[in-house]
């Protein structure tokens, strides 16, 4: 837990973008990390840069809440420890 997902818009696909698994990520936006939120991707490999947009699905306050602790785990440790 604590991980960004992150999923390609309409129409986009790993093969649609020439992304084969072994570029590096550079991920934009994390901050406005919610529900509904667009967040933009630069991917460099061997055969160049591609940068695409994609949808943060953290649907829910509840899943922002979390992800921003660093995961679930975390959150239930936080809180433990400051009750």
């Amino acid at each position: 837990m604590g991980v960004l997902p992150l999923q390609f818009r309409e129409g986009d696909s790993a093969a649609s973008l020439g992304l084969d698994g072994r570029e590096r990520y550079t991920i934009t936006g994390t901050a406005e990390a919610g529900p509904g939120a667009t967040i933009e991707v630069t991917a460099v490999g061997e055969t160049g840069q591609t940068t695409f947009e994609t949808l943060c699905r953290l649907d829910s306050a509840t899943d922002v809440e979390y992800y921003r602790a660093g995961g679930i785990l975390t959150h239930v440790l936080r809180h433990l420890m400051h009750t």
